[in-house]
């Protein structure tokens, strides 16, 4: 039937060549369930035009069956009058339209096994698409933690110790530096805020100053 075509192409040895020839397997993988899932609907199409001829022929069986019939009974009754020759006639026809009907018979049981047979093959290529999308999920899960791995052993072979702690050295003298800086601009404020003040006259001073007054 040829509806098999480009996935038996897929299928073969060719793939192998593909797989090493592809620079990126998780693209090459999303190609084959594409071309995977277009051969799916390509089945289907060519399913339903086969229960579509199918349907076809079983009206046509069921037509002829019904010719049949009808030729017997007219047979039967052109007898009873006594009219061979109309009866002739209907069994001719009869016997013409068996034959027909057993060359549909035929063709259509031969329909009902290509069809069965597709439909058999649509089973198994849905079947064979899930189980290579989990598995395509699977490479994209395993390729990106591959990846993650990659990346944080390169940054790790990449460190250096003695170079980080420098730096935080570089950072924690700035700190002081900052804080210093801090703690001069505060002295300096707490200075200026207590010659700003007016002058505190204590007891000892008010006590001088009565002795002199007294004195005089």
């Amino acid at each position: 039937m040829g509806i098999f075509k480009r996935l038996k192409r897929i299928v073969t040895a060719d793939l192998h060549d593909w797989i090493d020839k592809c620079e990126d397997p998780i693209r090459m993988t999303k190609q084959y369930l594409r071309e995977l899932n277009e051969q799916i609907d390509n089945t289907q199409q060519a399913l339903a035009q086969q229960f579509a001829i199918q349907q076809r022929y079983e009206m046509l069986i069921h037509r002829t069956e019904e010719i049949v019939k009808k030729r017997e009974r007219q047979a039967k009754l052109a007898i009873e009058k006594e009219e061979e020759a109309i009866a002739k006639m209907a069994l001719q026809e009869k016997i013409s339209y068996e034959k027909k009907l057993e060359t549909y018979k035929q063709q259509y049981n031969t329909l009902i096994e290509k069809t069965t047979y597709l439909n058999e093959q649509l089973k198994k290529l849905k079947e064979k698409y899930e189980e290579l999308k989990i598995k395509h999920f699977d490479f994209i899960a395993r390729a990106h933690a591959a990846k993650a791995i990659t990346d944080v052993n390169t940054s790790l072979v990449s460190f250096n110790p003695e170079q980080i702690l420098k730096g935080f050295e570089r950072i924690e003298e700035h700190v002081r530096s900052l804080e210093a800086k801090a703690k001069a601009s505060t002295y300096v404020y707490e200075t200026q805020k207590t010659l700003s003040l007016p002058p505190v006259f204590h007891e000892e001073v008010e006590q001088e100053l009565a002795k002199l007054k007294t004195a005089k």
